[in-house]
């Protein structure tokens, strides 16, 4: 079978047991390195993949991809819904009111933005049915003063479906008996969980609840909730819904100005992690460097031998380049199939080290979910074993063409 002269030696090289055990060790080392540097960059990679998953598939699945609202009360939202909804990127919409102030309950006090929202419309914008824990969202009626509220708000209260809360409005009612701050009871209908600081700061009633505390008429509304086929569109998608409304009270707005800071830092920690973790991969890469010269100067004889038989210094270079090129495929390979491993089981392991330790790592009173994600991305293997693979490659130059500069007279005068 017919096999090029440098692929052969360089094959014969690597398989062959050296004189010198210490480059033998070297060259272990470099493949052992560059295996745990792929295999940590996918296994992190996927798990910073999974929280922003989490992020974009909870939090925003929750707040407003972009919405569309007046400076004064809208009578009839249904026509703005559909102007909205000639959008090709718009695939849903619902009416909303918005209200801040503070939940009251056995002297605890909770600070809150409370949503009106209309039960048959938010399903289509909004995850929390998915999210429910107690009580459903259908069980907000019009004038009846229903609650839902999060996880967190619920067990600061020690409240289940039921209790009653106050809420406190941020204005003040001046009456015969002088001025008091404006109070409604609200009765708890549901708990919903979906994590971080909206199980906390969030509660939802009826917009027409919401109208008539804000001394609206039923009907009026704030605006209008949009849901995106792609909610990273929503800042282009936003200036061209402003651009199409003839009416100039409404005025659009984005996810990005409220949560956009959120995203950026997920964003911008992947990435340097992502380059952190890669000059452990560039180590173990560029160790290959100092083998190879070990080997080169443990073969001098060798290839002054290849050299009066006719070899050229072009083919003396790709044999080395050919004995280092595999150490980086070889380690590169393997990380990368561990890696993969890793990253597809790793939530369950953690899963199970918390049970064998009776720890949770992560508690949902922390953090905004209580297991460590993980999502691999075909992209991400890509790039890391083709970054490992180049490096590779990229460190056997150098001493392949230290080895191609050998003169056979100085190399075989002493042997």
């Amino acid at each position: 079978m017919f096999r090029p002269l440098a692929l052969f030696i360089g094959m014969r090289y690597t398989r062959a047991k050296r004189r010198n055990h210490f480059i033998s060790f070297i060259s272990l080392t470099s493949m052992v390195g560059l295996a745990l540097g792929v295999l940590v960059m996918i296994l992190v990679l996927s798990v910073m993949n999974g929280f922003d998953r989490e992020l974009r598939t909870r939090i925003l699945g929750m707040v407003p991809h972009a919405t569309v609202s007046s400076y004064t009360p809208l009578d009839d939202w249904q026509q703005v819904g559909d102007q909205v909804l000639e959008h090709p990127e718009v695939v849903a919409v619902a009416p909303f009111n918005q209200l801040q102030g503070m939940l009251t309950h056995s002297g605890s006090v909770q600070p809150v933005l409370v949503n009106g929202v209309l039960p048959s419309a938010e399903k289509n914008v909004s995850i929390i049915t998915d999210h429910m824990v107690e009580g459903s969202l259908e069980a907000l009626q019009s004038g009846e003063f229903g609650i839902v509220i999060g996880q967190q708000t619920a067990a600061m209260f020690n409240a289940s479906v039921g209790e009653k809360l106050t809420f406190v409005l941020p204005e003040a009612s001046i009456t015969p008996a002088g001025v008091f701050p404006r109070l409604k009871r609200f009765t708890v209908v549901g708990i919903f969980k979906v994590g971080a600081e909206l199980d906390s700061s969030l509660a939802l009633i009826h917009i027409e609840d919401a109208a008539r505390l804000s001394r609206w008429q039923p009907n009026q509304v704030e605006g209008v909730r949009l849901k995106l086929n792609n909610l990273f569109d929503a800042p282009r998608v936003a200036w061209e819904i402003a651009r199409s409304m003839p009416n100039e009270d409404l005025h659009p707005r984005d996810w990005t100005r409220s949560h956009g800071n959120l995203f950026q830092a997920i964003q911008m920690e992947k990435t340097m992690i992502a380059l952190l973790l890669l000059l452990i991969v560039a180590v173990a890469a560029f160790n290959i460097i100092s083998t190879l010269i070990m080997v080169v100067t443990d073969k001098k004889a060798d290839i002054a031998i290849l050299r009066t038989l006719g070899a050229s210094p072009g083919q003396i270079m790709a044999i080395f380049m050919v004995q280092g090129s595999l150490i980086g495929v070889v380690g590169t390979l393997i990380g990368g199939v561990l890696g993969v491993i890793s990253a597809l089981n790793v939530t369950t392991w953690v899963a199970g080290l918390e049970k064998l330790f009776g720890h949770q790592f992560l508690s949902s009173d922390v953090y905004f979910i209580s297991y460590l994600p993980s999502e691999l991305r075909t992209s991400d293997v890509l790039m890391i074993c083709g970054a490992a693979l180049l490096m590779s490659f990229l460190a056997t130059l150098y001493p392949a063409w230290r080895a191609s500069r050998t003169e056979p007279a100085e190399a075989l005068r002493y042997e």
